[in-house]
């Protein structure tokens, strides 16, 4: 069996935004799709969630944890037909628990609280480690996301080779990209940042980049775009009007600290669209 996409609920605005994103993603690849509640105050015999029209028990503090879930499996399930969705009520703190639901998921789907600031579970140095320590693809959704374009925009910009050559994303991020855009019927727009419009090593790199992919994915419009602009706006500005922004993770600085970048500092607080951060070698 495929592993599922999961999607971190809370009580917060931004929950429903990226359930809704979660769920339509889900029907798009075909898969289940998961929530997740942490609730540290979860009593080791209240993880089921209550049945509709399921009345509070006295001194019952579970029970809107369960119904919150509740309530929106009835929702995206009216929503949107045939979808396959389950609920965990998970007894741990946020951070550990979306770590493990997130490696066992096809991704992990997290609410953000629009532009400048990340709220709800991503509030501060959470946020910072479920992206920086994630196994798998995760995706922000910000609770003011508008439309659903089909074009996909992959960063994050120019990267240097061994050699010192420009380089461009790894082979995770574009394969997530190219397959996104194919899923969706739509277009790819590959930014390369922070380098000159005419510098033939950086254009080298990008097609060199981009070549296997596109004969993978033939279908799939590419459009080059290369830019002198610093990476972190020159990717956000790229994905304006797109419906997804692609970006690549390395692994965590010295002593597992979370350490995302400049460019994933910038995307997830300012990108017009949901965000996904494909963590890669």
């Amino acid at each position: 069996m495929r592993p599922p996409i999961t999607v971190g609920i809370d009580g917060f605005p931004e929950s429903p935004p990226a359930a809704h994103w979660a769920a339509r993603e889900a029907l798009l690849r075909g898969l289940p799709l998961r929530l997740v509640h942490a609730w540290i105050l979860l009593g080791p015999t209240d993880s089921d969630v209550p049945p509709e029209g399921d009345i509070p028990r006295a001194n019952d503090r579970n029970y809107w944890a369960r119904r919150l879930l509740s309530d929106t499996v009835g929702e995206l399930r009216e929503a949107h037909p045939g979808l396959n969705v389950t609920a965990e009520l998970v007894p741990r703190e946020t951070v550990p628990a979306l770590l493990t639901a997130g490696r066992d998921a096809e991704m992990l789907v997290l609410g953000s609280r629009g532009r400048g600031t990340l709220g709800g579970f991503l509030l501060g140095s959470t946020g910072r480690q479920i992206l920086a320590h994630g196994a798998g693809p995760m995706v922000l959704v910000h609770a003011d996301d508008g439309g659903r374009s089909a074009e996909v925009t992959v960063g994050p910009g120019p990267r240097r080779t061994s050699g010192g050559a420009p380089g461009f994303a790894s082979d995770e991020v574009l394969g997530f990209a190219f397959d996104a855009a194919a899923r969706r019927g739509g277009s790819l727009r590959a930014v390369f940042a922070g380098g000159r419009r005419a510098d033939p090593a950086a254009r080298a790199a990008l097609d060199a980049a981009l070549r296997p992919w596109q004969e993978k994915y033939p279908g799939v419009p590419v459009a080059e775009d290369i830019t002198s602009e610093r990476p972190g706006p020159g990717v956000v500005r790229a994905a304006a009007g797109s419906g997804l922004l692609v970006l690549g993770r390395g692994g965590a600085g010295h002593g597992g600290a979370a350490r995302l970048g400049a460019v994933l500092h910038a995307a997830v607080h300012h990108a017009p669209c949901p965000v996904a951060v494909v963590p890669c070698g």
